[in-house]
């Protein structure tokens, strides 16, 4: 098992994180001070990472400190400001990717939601966006973002796209095959597993603890079988730029940037006004 257990050194945390425990179903480390009697054996040496639990949020953190940083959803930070506001609006690829132009603001059904980045991004720009993730801890830090976010009470900017994103704990094909009376979504969203990133040292070892995590997604082309049978108007996959496309279907038409290549696959015409 790729988690080895929760830590939370803070007591007024305690109770939140014995519940995240249990969801997970691995050991909470007490926080110091607890009486011998209370305090865990070590956890296993097998696994890879930790969820810790901490002031600032819900984290993954590497049991071997050369692994990787903390990993954490952030919806308010440095980073995700930035993008909001200085972005490129519907100028980006993956604005052009789904179609939003004017007052055409699709509804998005984000199938390996992740923690929420490019949903984020397409809700920034108007769309109500679905966001579906499968993995167990990535819910829990994806749900920790959204709450840490929405928490945030004097940014009616932030609180206005958070408005437009719904987390659904199911595994995808659950959720295509299982929701009979789901509403159609305008656009279906993949992003499956990437192949290892030639990029930076940062990059490449976050995106090695998400592999760990979450493994190879050898379901993406059935998957995308399953998009295709569900969306309206298109179904888009973002791959690697230079990444063979998923399954038989030929993609409509493609868009490439520097690393990334979105492939859209064209069901019907987009409508003016969405």
């Amino acid at each position: 098992m790729p988690l080895s257990h929760i830590r939370c050194d803070s007591v007024e945390l305690k109770p939140m994180a014995q519940r995240l425990a249990d969801r997970l179903s691995v050991p909470l480390l007490r926080a110091p001070g607890a009486t011998q009697s209370s305090i865990l054996p070590c956890p296993s040496t097998t696994a890879d990472y930790f969820l810790e639990l901490v002031d600032e949020g819900l984290r993954l953190m590497p049991l071997i400190g050369t692994l990787h940083g903390a990993i954490r959803c952030d919806f308010e930070g440095t980073v995700a400001t930035h993008r909001r506001k200085y972005g490129g609006g519907n100028g980006q690829d993956i604005a052009k990717a789904v179609g939003i132009s004017g007052k055409c603001k699709p509804h998005v059904l984000d199938l390996t939601a992740g923690l929420g980045r490019d949903a984020f991004v397409l809700a920034t720009l108007g769309c109500q966006v679905t966001l579906v993730e499968r993995n167990p801890v990535v819910q829990e830090l994806l749900k920790d973002g959204l709450a840490r976010a929405l928490s945030i009470t004097d940014n009616r900017e932030l609180a206005t796209i958070l408005a437009r994103m719904d987390l659904v704990a199911l595994e995808a094909q659950c959720y295509l095959n299982g929701n009979p009376n789901i509403p159609q979504p305008d656009v279906i969203y993949l992003d499956p597993m990437y192949p290892e990133s030639r990029k930076s040292a940062k990059v490449k070892k976050e995106m090695q603890a998400f592999k760990t995590l979450v493994g190879d997604d050898h379901d993406a082309d059935h998957l995308l079988d399953l998009a295709l049978g569900a969306a309206r108007f298109r179904v888009v996959v973002k791959r690697p730029r230079k990444a063979p496309q998923l399954g038989n279907a030929m993609p409509h038409f493609s868009l490439s940037g520097k690393s990334t290549r979105y492939d859209i696959y064209a069901l019907q015409k987009l409508p003016l006004e969405l």
